[in-house]
């Protein structure tokens, strides 16, 4: 259950940022055609993968204490 409200917190923020025109970061890679339109927010990707590294690093940090 507590997956599930994490997850509808985390799709709410980006609905949220999406709307506010938040597009992600820069080095994002964005390719838009006429037809086609590719987003890879790879640098996105890389900020959140270490910022949550560093948190669960710092809670497990905590515990062990």
């Amino acid at each position: 259950m507590l997956a599930g409200i994490v997850l509808a917190v985390a799709g709410a923020a980006m609905w949220f940022l999406g709307k506010s025109g938040f597009r992600g970061l820069p080095g994002d890679i964005r390719v838009e055609g006429e037809r086609v339109r590719f987003y890879f927010p790879i640098v996105t990707c890389l900020a959140l993968s270490a910022i949550l590294t560093l948190l669960l690093w710092l809670v497990q940090w905590l515990r062990r204490r």
